[in-house]
């Protein structure tokens, strides 16, 4: 994209330095302009030159007022439960033959509005598309000021960001639907919003008449004539959709060993941890297990811990039963007493689980 330099109102009503995208045609004869057309009429009498008559006709050019958005990134962007400052690019472009202020307005058109929120408008001042730190520090806005006429230079148009932050409400397949809507102003005090522009009623004068050209961007927000243009752009939630089965055997007990054992003070008994990620859904990462040890119970530290193994969950039961298997690898920590209560804890952190994979933690305690 092209940069250039253009003013921009902010929230806070002070003037901002903005940067353009590329050019688009120029609309033409700046409004306020004065066409003048001179005739001249030469003619004989006699065979004799006579003095010629002219005349000349002057008329003003009216304004014309025509607005463009449109969404530039990708679609639809990518986002994740509770991520924060996801953003949506887009051109905001003045074709009208005049300097006007545009107003900006952000709507959710369609999902569940309780999953997005914080809605804000920020300059992009490199065009890249992305919320960098110093566009984050310049702080959101709510108008563009002095946005000059079309002529081709590209000083029209101005790359801007719709942010929203996504709540951990959201789930996988969420989508969001947001447009940009931009709205004609009048134009003349730097720093200030101007009046809303309106249409010429009647017939032509001899001043500058108004006329609004603009069509609709079909987000529903604005319609054809009105001075308004909008465009819109999809996040989709892309999270992960854990969930986690904890499960108990018994090993072997005082008296029977390992033959039908029972859940005797004394017995071995093995937790088995399952956490999956359904299918289809985004990678979890960074997965931390944390698991507060009854005080009934003793950690078998002879056993050990044991982290990233298979497992296998069957819900064909009230409740759904995990079975980890013997292929974990040594991991994990025990720590005696750090839990809220003071109780023991078996903590371990497991590998990335993909959508449609299953990764266990699996120790051993004794019942006291």
């Amino acid at each position: 994209m092209k940069p250039t330099s253009q003013l921009l109102g902010a929230v806070s009503s002070a003037a901002l330095i903005a940067l353009s995208s590329a050019p688009a045609m120029a609309e033409g004869t700046t409004a306020g302009s004065s066409i003048t057309n001179n005739v001249t009429v030469d003619y004989r009498v006699g065979g004799v030159d006579q003095v010629a008559v002219t005349d000349s006709d002057t008329f003003t050019v009216d304004r014309k007022i025509d607005v463009n958005v449109n969404f530039t990134g990708a679609t639809p962007v990518s986002v994740s439960p509770g991520e924060e400052n996801v953003a949506l690019a887009f051109d905001v472009t003045n074709l009208s033959n005049a300097t006007v202020d545009l107003d900006l307005t952000a709507v959710l058109t369609a999902g569940t509005g309780a999953n997005i929120e914080n809605f804000e408008i920020y300059l992009d001042g490199n065009g890249n598309g992305v919320l960098d730190a110093d566009e984050l520090a310049a702080g959101p806005i709510n108008y563009l000021d002095e946005v000059l006429a079309d002529d081709g230079t590209g000083d029209e148009t101005i790359a801007v960001l719709v942010v929203a932050d996504i709540t951990l409400d959201a789930v996988n397949t969420n989508t969001f639907d947001v447009a940009l809507v931009a709205d004609a102003h009048e134009s003349g005090t730097i720093g200030s919003l101007g009046a809303n522009i309106d249409a010429t009623a009647g017939a032509n004068t001899a001043g500058i008449d108004t006329v609004l050209a603009d069509g609709n961007g079909g987000t529903g927000e604005e319609i054809d004539n009105d001075g308004a243009f909008s465009d819109e752009g999809t996040f989709a939630v892309s999270g992960a959709n854990v969930t986690v089965v904890k499960s108990s055997s018994i090993i072997s007990d005082p008296v029977n060993g390992t033959t039908n054992p029972k859940a005797i003070p004394g017995a071995t008994i093995q937790y088995c941890i399952a956490v999956s990620n359904a299918t289809g859904s985004a990678t979890a990462t960074n997965i931390a297990v944390t698991d507060d040890l009854p005080f009934d119970v003793t950690y078998l530290s002879a056993f050990g811990i044991f982290v990233d193994g298979t497992a296998t969950i069957d819900s064909s039961g009230a409740e759904p039963v995990a079975s980890c298997n013997a292929d974990g690898s040594a991991g994990g920590t025990y720590g005696a007493g750090t839990g809220d209560a003071g109780e023991n804890q078996v903590l371990g952190n497991l590998s990335d689980i993909a959508a449609g994979a299953t990764r266990s933690l699996y120790f051993r305690v004794t019942i006291n």
